[in-house]
């Protein structure tokens, strides 16, 4: 085999192998073989492999029919958050603004057609999926998401919207022309406002992070519970918190040019 071939499949190795690890999430943390295979579209043969393999280096276990990540792969995402300034910026500054609005309050950035939370602080537990620094959501569906959707370049927009765009919840934004319009009034006032569109009941307001280039580096929100008997909108409740969110995204900003 040659140098170039080898490294073709040692390339489509690795990326299966990670296919196979992002297959577990909050939802589906244990699963069989099969389960395994559909999720990542792969063979059972040569999913089964891979979790073998996996097995083998410590970062899976199995009960001999379900399989389950170990906390040997908290390694993986620790090397970034160990070295990356970004996450250690925002997090004293989410405790503190989490602290002033007493709502949960996170960052995260956007990798393809999601968003990734760096970080996160809560005040109680308002959804019923559990969000922890690692956790996906659709960027399309939530505030964070589309903050930085607004500021990326168009063709990078475009790739995302041409995914797909639906409302999860039937509330809301349920095609990508909608949100393209969307998406420039974010740009236009410097935040997004969702209102129960990833889950009932939840609603959030989320600006951008920028870095000394003026660019976005992430997006910061704070999340709130909607209220039975409550009449504030949700541009009312975002109105409410949307100095001090500002004034983080600042302080972080601030913090980014002086890390330089």
């Amino acid at each position: 085999m040659s140098e170039q071939a080898a490294s073709s499949t040692s390339v489509q190795s690795l990326a299966r192998g990670l296919q196979v690890i992002s297959s577990f999430d909050a939802e589906h943390p244990s699963m069989t073989l099969s389960e395994v295979a559909v999720r990542t579209s792969l063979s059972r043969a040569t999913a089964r492999r891979f979790l073998l393999t996996l097995q083998d280096l410590g970062y899976v276990r199995s009960d001999g029919k379900h399989f389950e990540l170990t906390s040997k792969v908290l390694q993986l995402g620790y090397s970034y958050l160990s070295s990356a300034t970004l996450p250690q910026l925002i997090e004293p500054v989410l405790e503190e603004l989490s602290a002033t609005v007493h709502e949960s309050a996170s960052a995260s950035v956007l990798d393809g057609t999601e968003i990734v939370y760096i970080a996160r602080v809560h005040t109680r537990s308002i959804m019923r999926v559990g969000i922890s620094v690692g956790t996906r959501f659709p960027a399309v569906n939530t505030s964070m998401g589309r903050v930085l959707l607004a500021y990326q370049p168009e063709a990078v927009r475009e790739s995302v919207l041409a995914a797909g765009v639906h409302a999860t919840t039937g509330l809301g934004i349920d095609s990508a022309d909608q949100l393209r319009v969307e998406l420039e009034r974010i740009r236009a006032q410097g935040f997004a406002v969702v209102d129960q569109e990833l889950e009932i009941g939840l609603r959030s307001v989320a600006v951008p992070v920028f870095n000394a280039e003026a660019r976005v580096a992430a997006a910061m929100n704070v999340s709130m519970s909607v209220h039975p008997n409550s009449a504030l909108s949700a541009e009312q409740a975002a109105e409410a918190v949307l100095p001090e969110l500002l004034k983080a995204a600042e302080q972080v900003r601030e913090a980014l040019a002086a890390s330089r």
